[in-house]
């Protein structure tokens, strides 16, 4: 069959794949153009593969909400550059969307089906490593929801609506109006992605967490020389201090600089008409956790300028 330019017109219209990799899968399966999309998805997954190695700590975090509910995902990418790719960016909103869904496992989420298309999302990412040139990865999901009440959000650095560098959801549980908390719920939210809380109360940290705290803030106050009942006092007066700050509902809200998070929950409930209790949040930060492999950008604007 005759290779024509508008049949490789075709098949990187359906694909995106470049005109010479369109123009070779044709020729090896002989024009069929379904046969030649599978080809280009097998070399795909060969390009996929040798890029899977490098390091992705960049990329975009997405959120979505829907009344009492709300997902955030973390898709990352090797640069910066490609949280501006708008084909990355409908990635990142579309695996959003389904995770509001799928719940929190990750795994669960890259099996689903990827909206519009027959294959997974863990499929959909591996097409995207082959097209757009970058190691990517579906790194985590997470949900929040309520029985009653709004689960409200916000994005940091946004790159587009929902899609940034930070974000976050807050879950408020009224019996209340809930649409009457989207304000609070959205300043709480961006407190959150100020001063990153490691939970809500104390009760919530992770207990050997607290036990490390307990042994630094111990072995600092025995070097003070005091009685060890003084000694005891010590370090309970630097945990409360230390929960103080790492708490969000004994935090001091960044709006205003002086209400506790406890009481900004309590004043919201004139707006609901009812007690409204923050029962839950997630905040994702891009790239947070990851090592990163130092570079000399100089040396490789050098090398790509053939220096």
């Amino acid at each position: 069959m005759a290779i024509t330019a508008a049949l490789v017109k075709e098949l990187r219209e359906q694909t995106g794949v470049g005109m010479m990799d369109c123009k070779k899968a044709l020729n090896e399966t002989n024009g069929d153009l379904e046969a030649a999309v599978d080809w280009l998805r097998t070399k795909g997954l060969a390009k996929a593969a040798k890029k899977a190695g490098r390091v992705a700590a960049e990329g975009l975090v997405g959120v979505v909400t829907s009344g009492t509910k709300g997902a955030v995902v973390e898709v990352n990418s090797e640069t910066d550059f490609v949280a501006r790719n708008a084909e990355f960016q409908n990635l990142v909103s579309e695996i959003a969307k389904v995770a509001l869904d799928q719940g929190d496992n990750v795994e669960t989420l890259a099996a689903a089906t990827y909206p519009g298309k027959s294959h997974s999302i863990a499929d959909e990412v591996t097409n995207a490593v082959a097209k757009i040139g970058e190691n990517m990865t579906l790194r985590r999901s997470a949900t929040v929801s309520v029985d009653e009440g709004v689960v409200c959000s916000y994005v940091h650095n946004a790159v587009v609506d929902g899609l940034g560098g930070i974000g976050i959801l807050v879950g408020l549980k009224t019996a209340g109006n809930g649409a009457a908390l989207e304000g609070v719920g959205r300043q709480l939210a961006m407190h959150i992605a100020a001063t990153n809380p490691l939970a809500i109360s104390p009760e919530g940290l992770d207990q050997d967490v607290v036990d490390r705290e307990r042994a630094v803030f111990a072995e600092q106050a025995a070097g003070s020389g005091k009685p060890a009942e003084i000694v005891e006092k010590m370090v309970d007066g630097r945990m409360r201090k230390y929960f103080e700050e790492v708490c969000l509902l004994s935090q001091t809200f960044v709006i205003d600089g002086e209400t506790k998070i406890a009481d900004v929950v309590k004043n919201a409930e004139k707006e609901a008409g009812a007690p409204v209790e923050l029962v839950d949040f997630v905040r994702f930060a891009i790239g947070e956790g990851i090592e990163k492999e130092e570079s000399d950008f100089a040396a490789e604007v050098a090398a790509a300028a053939g220096n």
